[in-house]
């Protein structure tokens, strides 16, 4: 008997090289492979449609989850070798597409430039459910040595870059591919519909461009089948491999997009007090900023933050610009606390530049709105997800300062977004790099955490748990 593809691809699984040391990002434990082998050579341990202990079709999910993982891997080493930066997904899309049309559902493409939506409607009426995985990469030139490592470049705001998921979206859509796939094996047990979508530009679109959640929602997505909730993941470094971690209510941050110009008056820099030196009150507009969380909002009342991420100014050593411009970003938790920070955040920039004889012109952009999980299907949820983690990895995780824009889906029907760890096990969390890093790693066994837990919550929801 020949052996299949997938066996090769386990045997050929290599670390990840990091400062000296070997992470394992397909780490495959042999019981996994020896639960798979026998789901494909032996009986099936449930048959389709058969009566399941405590009417559950959780048993089935797992099987066929165990089955589709190496392949699932397989597929998240070619997105990762091939990534595209936002409203630039085309091949990923096509891969996608592809993938679902051979699985025999309905299939509509360039939604919101790239997106896919995928149709699966189940044996049995019931809900339609909605499940979201993002596809676009980062301007990050990879540092992770890997046999699939991205080589590719892309041009990112006029300047040449290196791309990469750097976040961890190759491995959200090969799960959901392997979703669609455990699912369309399971279609006449199914009592409802299911909404693959594929977004484009969770990032944000490049200048000048629409793109993201927000264009997929006003394409239609959310339409014709409506539907009643919407479940979403996000690896996460600081959890080990096999925790899920969620969190009720407020989860991620609003996200504003902050621009601070200073204009001041050019001069020669041997002779500064001739003109309005915009650098040096730039300067103190970033210490002045800092202080308004840390001295002037209250705090222990929800997390903020203020960060300037980019200051561009003056072409020689020795001239004095005429202007600054500074770019950053605000989280807050709150639209009150929002609105405060904002207008102190104006009057501290016009101040600073006036004391000086220089002017600032504040602007901000609104970005993605808090990502707010509906309290009442958490806690219906919650023990779906304990179920797929085991007793004490699923965990309750605090606020997070990120943002998402997962979140307009969640303005419009009930959502669950929930984190799965990445980090391998005996890999301390705290060290592990973060997403947008160029020496992010993920252990690939999560991919078969998030399988189980986005069908498992989508039976569970059809079902009335």
């Amino acid at each position: 008997m020949p052996v299949p593809d997938w066996i090769t691809a386990v045997a050929q699984m290599k670390g990840c090289r990091m400062n000296g040391s070997t992470r394992q990002v397909g780490l495959i434990c042999p019981c996994v492979v020896i639960v798979a082998l026998a789901s494909v050579f032996a009986p099936a341990l449930v048959a389709p449609g058969q009566a399941l202990a405590g009417g559950t079709l959780d048993p089935r999910i797992d099987r066929l989850a165990a089955e589709i993982e190496p392949q699932a891997i397989v597929w998240r080493r070619d997105l990762h070798q091939h990534p595209e930066l936002s409203n630039r997904e085309v091949r990923t899309a096509a891969v996608v597409a592809d993938h679902l049309r051979r699985l025999g559902l309905e299939v509509r493409t360039g939604v919101a430039h790239t997106g896919v939506v995928g149709v699966l409607r189940g044996g049995k009426p019931g809900p339609v459910i909605a499940l979201r995985a993002d596809m676009d990469a980062l301007p990050v030139t990879e540092a992770v040595d890997l046999p699939f490592a991205s080589k590719a470049k892309s041009t990112y705001n006029g300047q040449e870059v290196g791309v990469m998921h750097a976040c961890g979206h190759d491995v959200h859509t090969a799960t959901l591919m392997a979703v669609a796939q455990v699912f369309s094996q399971m279609r006449r047990e199914l009592p409802g519909t299911v909404k693959f979508l594929f977004q484009p530009a969770e990032e944000g679109a490049p200048k000048g461009e629409e793109g993201g959640a927000k264009l997929m929602i006003r394409e239609g997505v959310l339409e014709n089948p409506k539907p009643q909730v919407i479940f979403g993941l996000h690896v996460n470094p600081r959890y080990p491999v096999g925790t899920i971690a969620y969190r009720s209510g407020a989860t991620m941050a609003n996200q504003d997009t902050l621009g601070i110009v200073v204009r001041g008056r050019q001069t020669h820099g041997a002779s500064p007090w001739g003109g309005t030196d915009p650098i040096v009150i730039a300067s103190q507009i970033v210490l002045g900023l800092q202080t308004i969380v840390s001295r002037q909002v209250d705090l222990p009342e929800a997390p903020a933050v203020i960060t300037i991420g980019a200051i561009h100014g003056g072409v020689r050593s020795n001239i004095i610009p005429d202007e600054v411009e500074m770019i950053g970003t605000i989280r807050t938790f709150q639209p009150e606390m929002r609105n405060d920070i904002v207008e102190r955040i104006r009057r501290t920039a016009a101040m600073i530049a006036q004391s000086g004889g220089a002017a600032a012109e504040v602007t901000i952009d609104p970005g993605y709105p808090v990502t707010f999980n509906d309290p009442n299907l958490t806690a219906r949820m919650a023990p779906v997800l304990e179920g797929v983690a085991g007793k004490g990895h699923a965990v309750s995780t605090p606020l997070s300062t990120g943002a998402e824009d997962f979140s307009y889906y969640q303005q419009q029907i009930p959502g669950l977004y929930f984190f799965i760890g990445v980090t391998p096990l005996g890999d301390d969390p705290k060290k592990a790099p973060m997403c947008h890093s160029p020496r992010f790693c993920v252990d690939e066994s999560a991919i078969g955490v998030g399988v189980r837990a986005l069908a498992r919550l989508t039976v569970a929801y059809m079902m009335g748990k």
